[in-house]
């Protein structure tokens, strides 16, 4: 499933549950040794399919660790991200002479809790949402941005070591094209073509009760065409009158 929204360049594996005979490195074990059974089965099966994706790319088997806030810590030349959700499970990688930034997140495809849409979405994000809604209303437009900003703070945070909370990014989603932009609103320590990278595109699916995401920034220089077909330019958020 993942892989259908991943360019050429990255490798994606998923699962759907645990896999039978996902196991843990001895070091590994020791970053969930005090969860419980399920967090440890998740945690197994989404470095499983981490160290199958890394397979793909010939990338030595190594220990999959954690950095901070439970990021894990790719081997030199990697990037790459792990996502789970009930029922499902993921990694997304890419060599950093392909792809500088990488981020995959997977969620239940069901409304969000009262409040919650409310406490992460931008007012523009909120009427987008309620527009959708009117357009489609088979989406949960709430959860779908919710994984939105997700994916672009797991993409961000490896990148800059900064974080990112959610107001800090606008969200634009395209429904017919299947893919959204994000407008950092912070400033951005990163730099393409002499300005500021701090505009990001993805892509996204909803199918079988669930929801993906993906995030991809080609590195600098990257070959044409090797992180597959190029986004048009974001559309300008619409200007909503506010109630």
């Amino acid at each position: 499933m993942i892989e259908r929204i991943l360019p050429r360049s990255v490798v994606g594996v998923d699962v759907f549950g645990d896999h039978p005979h996902a196991s843990l490195h001895p070091l590994e074990a020791l970053v969930v040794r005090h969860a419980v059974g399920s967090r440890r089965r998740e945690f197994a099966t989404g470095r499983w399919c981490a160290r199958q994706a890394l397979a793909r790319l010939h990338v030595p088997e190594a220990p999959l660790l954690s950095g901070p806030h439970h990021a894990p810590l790719w081997p030199e030349g990697v990037v790459g991200s792990i996502t789970h959700c009930a029922g499902y499970r993921a990694a997304a990688v890419a060599r950093s002479t392909d792809v500088c930034m990488l981020s995959v997140d997977a969620e239940p495809h069901a409304p969000l809790p009262p409040g919650v849409l409310e406490s992460i979405a931008l007012s523009e994000e909120l009427a987008m949402a309620r527009e959708l809604g009117i357009a489609s209303p088979g989406i949960h437009w709430d959860r779908l941005l919710f994984s939105l900003k997700e994916t672009v703070y797991k993409a961000w945070y490896p990148a800059t070591r900064r974080r990112l909370e959610f107001e800090d990014a606008r969200i634009t989603i395209d429904l017919s094209a299947g893919s959204f932009w994000a407008q950092v609103l912070v400033p951005s320590p990163l730099r393409r073509s002499g300005r500021p990278l701090d505009r990001l595109s993805g892509r996204w699916l909803v199918s079988g009760g669930l929801l993906v995401s993906a995030l991809v920034v080609p590195a600098e220089g990257a070959a044409a065409g090797a992180s597959g077909p190029v986004l048009p330019a974001a559309p300008r958020p619409a200007r909503v009158p506010l109630t």
